[in-house]
């Protein structure tokens, strides 16, 4: 997979691309980011890349041409052909089944917006989909696009060593992750069930799934509302529910 992302501070994007899975990923020629400065397509002494909005207000919008510029040359820079991808608060939330969608594609092309963002004209005519990474504003998409890219990185087959991990990661299967521990086995801060200690693998995961159940009633109830759950776990996340420490947390 190929990764584009066109940003003020490209910089920004190949230090984040070298660590971790994405570097990983990369070493193991399964993923490759590039970044793209639209000020290198700006024309003037300045360089300018943004300007005052129409109607008044704060802030400034970048301009049209010199990202138009920068997301040609990006494009030009391999056949396949690629989804460009707006950061925005104003996007459609950013799933794992959107992570997946994406994760399957040959290549991205993502946007990062400065200041108060983008001429919604280039919006209009250059972009495909837009995609918010939360509920909130950030000076800029670049921490989307690493957000996005990394999601997408542990995805590709090969990039992660144990491939079960992504198996069992949380909302793979609509619900969050369940508990995990380590050793020690017994600590000051308490002990490790002793259903993992079992070796019986058909109760570690009968366990693990009822945690999960409870982990995401208690946390993200919206979520449950949208599993499949038979009427034998429904009743027994009702009862675990009420009893559980965490149901009176504000």
């Amino acid at each position: 997979m190929r990764v584009d992302v066109v940003s003020l501070f490209p910089e920004f994007v190949a230090q984040m691309a070298s660590h971790g899975v994405v570097a990983r990923a990369q070493e193991r020629g399964l993923l490759g980011v590039h970044g793209w400065n639209p000020r290198d397509y700006a024309e003037g002494n300045y360089r300018r890349v943004d300007d005052r909005p129409f109607g008044g207000g704060p802030g400034m919008v970048m301009l049209i041409d010199p990202l138009r510029a920068a997301l040609e040359a990006a494009r030009a820079a391999d056949a396949a052909e690629a989804r460009v991808i707006y950061l925005t608060p104003q996007g459609t939330p950013l799933t794992q089944d959107k992570v997946k969608e994406l994760a399957g594609r040959s290549r991205l092309l993502l946007l990062c917006g400065r200041y108060e963002g983008v001429d919604e004209r280039l919006v209009e005519a250059e972009v495909d989909e837009e995609l918010s990474i939360g509920d909130y504003v950030l000076s800029g998409g670049e921490l989307a696009a690493a957000v996005l890219i990394d999601a997408v990185a542990r995805l590709q087959p090969g990039a992660l060593n144990d491939a079960e991990s992504a198996a069992q990661d949380s909302f793979e299967h609509g619900l969050l992750d369940c508990p995990h521990y380590t050793r020690p086995v017994e600590h000051a801060l308490g002990t490790v069930p002793d259903v993992l200690l079992s070796g019986n693998h058909a109760l570690i995961d009968a366990w693990r799934r009822r945690q999960a159940l409870l982990r995401t009633w208690l946390r993200r109830p919206d979520l449950v509302d949208k599993a499949a759950l038979g009427p034998e776990e429904r009743q027994w996340l009702e009862q675990a529910a009420a009893t559980s420490p965490e149901a009176g947390k504000p």
